[in-house]
């Protein structure tokens, strides 16, 4: 069938928009938002979009929806004609029985009205593309061609049609419904070479194209192997909105994610806590990053009030199967997971719906590996009757009064006060017991939060595949020794890779009075959680686990803020808030915590020439106190035998101005462009203690979002104009269809201009 896009000349609200759209991140925030600092304090609703558009001449028309947040409803020419209740999976509506002669419309109906519904920030409306399917009456339909490697050396590989058809790919062909081709001197695909052929199908009226790779999939207590090579996975957990974008998914932004990840030395990702976009998966492709898609955050017990969970057994098959359906032909996806931090595998209710969910996983795709990112001490508090999660539906602790029972919010507060220790929390002989039944299910266990476990499972389990599913940031250095030393453990995803909405400063360490709860009140706006911050700048936590990974080639320094008055206050799911910067103006004299990440044994740090001190290395960082003074901050690296390896300069920046940097000299008509806009001196030294409110205005194309990675404002990423934070701002920009994008930024003051190629079409 022939795919073509269908993302332009909606109306929403009386104005004309191009998909994806979020429909949640141009609303009005307020401290009493329904949703509290779980969604970011952003306002909930009813939204409708709607589209006219010719009858196509195809005898077979569908329309691809990769996502609507939630509880969509389609109608064509005022019929309902499909939708789905889950936000984050794909569907299909087949249009022939509702199309008409001349023009047709198109309705989308979406609601999410009733908050809180997530415990994250959700988005709303189309926040991923459409696309339109054209073909004859006996189509290929899209996604009904299904490859899998069957063996690497002779690559072979099977291919299963619902539809008889004829596939060629390199250099094979064959026909029928189920058949094998033999690839001659394959390229296999991985992480090091993230290899894709070109899958031509057809069927005589009808033709396809699709990328694949080859690549084949083993696991066993003595490791996971990718064509037969022992794989650790450096993971990072990542949620699915593009930061000052809201949830909008646009392919130009999932590609840079991904990229700027696998930088950084993650080879992993997992989608937490829903399936990702198709473009996550195909930058993950097309790079080489493994994927551990992952289903829901919940099952049928609700940890917010509105949530999936009322919905979910009436439709969590048709979830798994459109998942499934989706992500078959993609070589990054290796893992499925069936829920985070879900109780119900604590009775046999929910033990019963978690077989039916693997034995389905199983049949339909058997080449994969089927997980979950399993609380274990959760699991186990249910199992004695101390479950988190009410399944009845009704209000949530906080709002009952009720402290019976405990829900995510009081649950992530305890482990907040009790820190790192949580991982020894399900280490007891009872916890074993009552959460083996689950985990034997599992092809590998996902463990969050309970690397206590690690170094028993050989011994307690020993056929037992133990990924870290969910695990602090801060634990790095000792989660990875302990991947490098039991086979039986194939990896580690840390909390979290990217930073994200909503979660209201679960991660932060905040210097403001209102940031010293657990729960932030307004206008708290970020998790403040990630390695990469929402603009995907790197810090400390980025490099130390690029250091632990030994994905570093000399020493980074980083410094935890000097800029502030008081200690801040920490949460537990940052190890630490240092940034690559020895600049902040004004703040000579000042105490200076400076971090060096490195795998040596000794490292050195000078100032101006005076030896700060020599530390001994450990868990690939040392870290030192100075006062802050201006000048040359150099760290030298020695190996144990007192030889040099290595040695790296910070400096502060000299009289700074606005500086605009497209990542992008040249663009295609219609492409999204990110545009960092950093308060820095002529050397692109960022300035972090003199922010100014910009604002931007562009030509030659449109400004879809302006603005920092300040996890605590009351400013507007659709306002075109916001404050950096520690001298960094960005702007996203997508192209007009001829001539240069412009991209001009001002401070009232100072006014800089930067300009971009459009490419002829």
């Amino acid at each position: 069938m022939k795919k073509t896009d269908f993302n332009g000349g909606w109306s929403f609200e009386g104005r004309t928009v191009r998909l994806p759209h979020d429909a949640m991140i141009c609303g009005e925030r307020k401290a009493d938002a329904a949703c509290t600092g779980a969604g970011a304090y952003f306002p909930g609703g009813k939204y409708v979009y709607e589209k006219s558009f010719a009858r196509p001449e195809a005898e077979h028309v569908l329309i691809q929806f990769e996502g609507v947040y939630k509880n969509a409803k389609v109608f064509l020419n005022g019929r309902e004609a499909g939708g789905a209740p889950y936000g984050y999976i794909p569907f299909f509506v087949c249009a022939d029985e509702f199309l008409v002669d001349g023009e047709n419309t198109i309705r989308v109906e979406c609601d999410v009205a009733d908050q809180p519904d997530s415990r994250w920030y959700s988005g709303a409306g189309i926040y991923r593309p459409v696309w339109l399917w054209e073909g004859p009456a006996d189509s290929i339909e899209p996604e009904s061609v299904r490859l899998s490697t069957l063996s690497c050396a002779p690559a072979r590989v099977h291919v299963h049609s619902e539809k008889p058809v004829t596939v060629e790919m390199g250099g094979a062909a064959g026909e029928g419904t189920d058949f094998d081709l033999t690839i001659p001197d394959a390229k296999l695909w991985s992480e090091e070479n993230p290899y894709l052929y070109t899958v031509s199908v057809t069927n005589g009226s009808d033709s396809d194209e699709f990328l694949f790779g080859i690549r084949k999939i083993t696991w066993s207590s003595a490791g996971l192997c990718i064509n037969g090579r022992q794989t650790l996975l450096r993971g990072g957990c990542v949620h699915h909105d593009n930061g000052i974008l809201g949830s909008a998914s646009y392919d130009e932004s999932e590609y840079r994610r991904v990229k700027k990840l696998k930088e950084m030395g993650f080879n992993a990702i997992r989608s937490a806590h829903n399936p990702c976009s198709p473009a996550m998966m195909e930058a993950c492709d097309e790079l080489g990053v493994y994927l551990m898609d992952e289903s829901w955050d919940m099952w049928f017990s609700k940890k917010s009030k509105y949530d999936y969970a009322g919905q979910w057994k009436e439709n969590h098959m048709k979830d798994l199967a459109a998942m499934v359906s989706r992500d078959f032909n993609h070589p990054s996806v290796i893992l499925y997971s069936i829920g985070n931090e879900v109780s119900e595998p604590a009775k046999p209710e929910g033990l019963a719906v978690e077989r039916e969910m693997v034995d389905f996983l199983h049949k339909e795709d058997p080449g994969r590996a089927v997980t979950a990112g399993f609380n274990l001490m959760i699991i186990s508090n249910a199992a004695k009757g101390k479950s988190m999660y009410k399944e009845d539906g009704g209000l949530s602790n906080e709002q009952s009064g009720d402290m019976s029972s405990m829900n995510s919010t009081m649950f992530n507060m305890i482990t907040n006060m009790v820190g790192t220790g949580m991982n020894k929390g399900a280490n007891s002989k009872k916890a074993d017991e009552a959460t083996t039944p689950a985990l034997e299910m599992l092809d590998i266990c996902g463990y969050n939060y309970a690397s206590g476990r690690y170094p028993m499972e050989g011994t307690k389990h020993p056929g037992r595949v133990v990924v870290g599913s969910e695990t602090f940031p801060q634990d790095i250095a000792k989660n990875w020794a302990m991947v490098k030393k039991y086979p039986y453990l194939v990896g580690d995803f840390m909390w979290t890779a990217w930073d994200y909405l909503g979660e209201a400063g679960i991660g932060a360490w905040a210097y403001t009075p209102d940031g010293k709860g657990f729960a932030k009140p307004y206008p708290w706006l970020l998790a403040d959680s990630g390695a990469l911050d929402i603009l995907g700048d790197p810090n400390g936590e980025a490099f130390h686990a690029a250091a632990v990974w030994d994905k570093l080639d000399k020493p980074v320094i980083c410094v935890q803020p000097v800029n502030h008055d008081v200690k801040p206050a920490k949460m537990v799911w940052r190890g630490t808030n240092a940034i690559p910067s020895w600049s902040f103006r004004g703040c000579e004299g000042r105490k200076a915590v400076i971090e060096v990440y490195f795998d040596a044994a000794k490292i050195e740090l000078w100032l101006n020439g005076d030896k700060i001190g020599s530390k001994k290395v450990k868990d690939c960082r040392a870290i030192f106190t100075a006062k802050y003074t201006r000048g040359n901050l150099v760290a030298v690296a020695f190996d144990a035998a007192g030889r040099e390896i290595g040695r790296t300069v910070l400096t502060n920046a000299a009289e700074a101005g606005i500086c605009i940097s497209p990542e992008k000299e040249t663009v295609k008509p219609g492409e999204v462009v990110y545009v960092p806009v950093l308060i820095a001196d002529r050397n692109g030294i960022v300035e972090s203690n003199a922010d100014r409110k910009l604002s931007v205005s562009v030509t030659g194309g449109e400004l879809l979002a302006f603005g920092s990675a300040n996890p605590r404002t009351e400013e507007r990423y659709d306002a075109g104009e916001f404050t950096t934070y520690y001298g960094r701002a960005l702007a996203v920009v997508r192209a007009g269809e001829a001539g240069a994008v412009t991209v001009t930024v001002t401070d009232g003051t100072e006014t800089k201009s930067a300009e971009i190629g459009i490419e002829e079409a």
